[in-house]
């Protein structure tokens, strides 16, 4: 069904999550919140799909996706922990796991238009307008939800400084 390999079931099933996790914490708390339940279980299901690209990407661009997700992932929920980054850390954390969820939904949103509806999909070429009109919708997201979420963040930083 749609194409997919049962290494593609895995890598699609195990990334899946992913998507919901995120939704459900930017909207609840504004951005990905690593130490949370949502936000392990995040990390665990973003990690899942990172690695099995290697497993079942035919493109060279779907390694660097994969390699720029895990280090983002990585650089994200592990700033916390290093003393030097000091009040900048929760703005690497945000930014780099905002970026992960841009790096998830572009294939995502790509793949989907290109497999479904099974058999004739919404697009074959990957020049569509329709693909392109959807990728950069979410780069005008992104560059927007990011925007918020550093104003959020100083907003909330200056209020507990005062």
């Amino acid at each position: 069904m749609f194409g997919i390999s049962p290494l593609g079931w895995l890598h699609t099933l195990g990334s899946l999550p992913a998507i919901p996790l995120a939704l459900y914490m930017l909207l609840r708390y504004g951005r990905i919140t690593p130490r949370t339940g949502a936000g392990i279980a995040y990390f665990i299901s973003m990690l899942i799909g990172a690695v099995t690209v290697f497993l079942v990407a035919h493109q060279p661009v779907s390694y660097g996706i994969a390699v720029a997700t895990i280090l983002l992932l990585v650089t994200g929920y592990g700033i916390a922990f290093i003393r030097f980054a000091g009040r900048a850390a929760i703005y690497i954390e945000t930014i780099c796991l905002s970026l992960t969820v841009f790096l998830l939904m572009v294939p995502s949103v790509s793949e989907t238009l290109r497999r479904v509806p099974d058999g004739h999909p919404f697009v074959t070429d990957p020049k569509s307008p329709l693909l392109l009109g959807a990728l950069s919708a979410l780069f005008i997201i992104l560059i927007i939800g990011v925007t918020a979420q550093i104003i959020s963040l100083r907003k909330r930083n200056k209020s507990l400084a005062v």
